[in-house]
């Protein structure tokens, strides 16, 4: 059989990780099932037959040639309802390589490292103080999180010719040339590409894309999105972002910056945004917005967290600021739900988890969306809180081999 075998592996053994994936060490049945495993994460024998279309002798005799490598391993599945036999499930192993997600917040940075086998095996947060601020302090964050990512290697064992790529999340648009879209919301990372930064620091491929596409990603590998076809993840923190997911992929636009419901407008003599348009909806619902308005009764809060804990004790002002934001946020999805008719929003971010928000949202919604649509469509808190646009950027090296040419990668000399 063409591709990898026990005898070919041994004979490689010192072929890395990412050599495997990228220097012919997987080919023809192999390199087939292996990147299936890959994308979808552990599946049973079936379902390998019914996605990779081959029969089922050619996938049994695979898996085996890939066993025998040590880059699967199966395991015994739950019992059926029925109580039948429990289908075994296959995975990728350590072996096959691990991926890494970083998330620079404004405030934050976290790093996921997982296996190919879509386990998590550690994860890193760095709180950044407001003279940290990641949109003012790019060489210093960008340093940060490679040394984060070393000590997050170091600690499982692991040597970077391990890793076979890094998903970098940042918030701001992405373009597909991996370059900032809008040089007025970050102005001190005008100049740099993101990617070749940090794959400069780390010496490992680094895939870059805007924050809330990874947060959709996140959420739909590991998430309140699974089993999705079409998927909106909102992420609502000092700004407002979006990721699309339209069975299972990203789905970026024709430069790459699709998803900025923040600067949607919703007046047009409303006050200017920092992107230079007016009446965005950043500016009556985004966190900046909110601290800014919440402040003139309560001057002591700083965090959006405090705010939203506030809103829950029963502060009437912290309330009446929470409702105010669903509602406009809803109007503007309106106009998205009727586009794409979304089967879940999943609302992510700092303000996110705030269920005051949801009823609030839903009568925005009804107030633009067609009736049909709306009723149809799930709005869900996120399931992985802060953890999403990390773990989204493992899930970006986990499909890479799925949509390679639709991102950007930089890859160190």
């Amino acid at each position: 059989m063409p591709g990898v075998t026990a005898a070919s592996m041994s004979a490689r053994s010192a072929r890395s990780a990412r050599e495997l994936w990228t220097g012919g060490g997987l080919s023809g049945n192999a390199r087939r099932v292996a990147e299936t495993l890959r994308t979808r994460g552990g599946s049973t024998r079936a379902e390998l037959i019914a996605t990779t279309g081959l029969s089922r002798p050619t996938v049994s005799a695979t898996l085996a040639d890939l066993a025998a490598a040590g880059l699967v391993a199966e395991e015994t599945g739950t019992a059926t309802p029925s109580g039948g036999r429990p289908a075994s499930v296959v995975r990728l192993a350590r072996r096959a390589g691990l991926a890494v997600g970083v998330d620079l917040g404004r405030r934050h940075i976290q790093v996921a490292v997982a296996d190919l086998g879509h386990r998590v095996l550690a994860e890193r947060t760095n709180r950044l103080d407001s003279g940290s601020d990641s949109d003012d302090h790019p060489v210093e964050v960008l340093d940060r999180a490679a040394t984060m990512i070393g000590s997050a290697l170091t600690d499982l064992g692991a040597g970077r010719d391990a890793v076979v790529g890094v998903g970098l999340g940042i918030p701001v648009p992405i373009t597909r040339t991996g370059q900032i879209g809008s040089t007025a919301l970050m102005p001190a990372w005008a100049s740099l590409s993101p990617a070749e930064e940090l794959a400069g620091r780390v010496d490992m491929p680094v895939w870059v894309d805007n924050d809330a596409n990874l947060g959709a990603l996140g959420e739909y590998v590991w998430g309140a999105g699974g089993g999705c076809s079409v998927l909106v993840f909102i992420k609502l923190a000092t700004g407002i972002g979006s990721g699309i997911l339209l069975d299972g992929r990203l789905f970026r636009g024709s430069i790459g910056t699709a998803g900025e419901l923040g600067h949607v407008t919703l007046d047009a003599r409303g006050p200017v945004c920092r992107c230079g348009n007016r009446g965005c909806v950043e500016l009556s619902a985004g966190g900046r917005a909110l601290l800014h308005n919440v402040r003139a009764t309560h001057p002591e809060v700083r965090e959006l967290g405090e705010l939203v804990a506030r809103a829950e004790a029963g502060d009437p002002v912290c309330r009446r600021l929470l409702s105010d934001a669903g509602t406009e946020l809803g109007i503007a999805l309106g106009s998205l739900v009727n586009l794409l008719n979304p089967e879940r929003i999943v609302l992510g971010g700092d303000l996110g988890r705030a269920a005051l928000m949801i009823e609030p949202l839903r009568r925005g919604l009804a107030n633009t969306g067609m009736p049909a649509a709306v009723a149809a469509v799930e709005v869900v808190p996120a399931e992985l809180g802060e953890r999403a646009a990390a773990l989204g950027g493992v899930a970006l090296v986990l499909k890479a081999a799925e949509h390679a040419a639709s991102h950007f990668a930089a890859v160190p000399a």
